[in-house]
């Protein structure tokens, strides 16, 4: 086995999108020689509807373990995965990626993209973009899986 040149760094969001990201980070791991770490930035979709719940906490650590879980999951199906680690942050997602890949010498980093269409029009307004911030902001390759069809 080759020696670990320089971690890739993939930032994990909820669907397709964040799958693809995640599978192909996983390839480009085994490609380089090196681990992968799966980063899963909290957003208002960990967090139930309404904020007055009394299992409001409870529900919102419940679907962080599910998306735990889904990541797991992904990584296990791969017939020859990469050794990796997964971690769950909190803050702007393009800070804590950069930070991230910084402090562990990324040799990339690697999101998904939400794709096109009117959808993406509207998420593009609301939240914005995570790989065009890292893009503008970053001095290590960005790669941008594109949507599925």
């Amino acid at each position: 086995m080759e020696p670990v040149v320089g971690t890739v760094v993939v930032g994990y969001g909820r669907g397709e999108a964040g799958d693809r990201a995640v599978t192909t980070a996983a390839d480009l791991a085994v490609r380089l020689s090196t681990e992968l770490l799966v980063v899963h930035v909290v957003d208002a979709g960990d967090y139930p509807v309404d904020p007055d719940s009394a299992s409001f906490e409870a529900e919102a650590q419940d679907a962080l373990g599910v998306a735990h879980d889904h990541v797991a999951a992904l990584m296990g199906g791969l017939a020859d995965g990469p050794e990796w680690k997964q971690r769950t942050e909190r803050g702007d997602p393009v800070t804590v990626l950069a930070e991230l890949a910084e402090s562990c010498s990324a040799s990339m980093i690697v999101v998904g993209s939400r794709g096109g269409g009117p959808g993406g029009l509207l998420s593009r307004v609301l939240e914005p973009s995570v790989s065009h911030g890292l893009i503008r902001h970053q001095t290590r390759p960005v790669l941008v899986v594109p949507a599925g069809h």
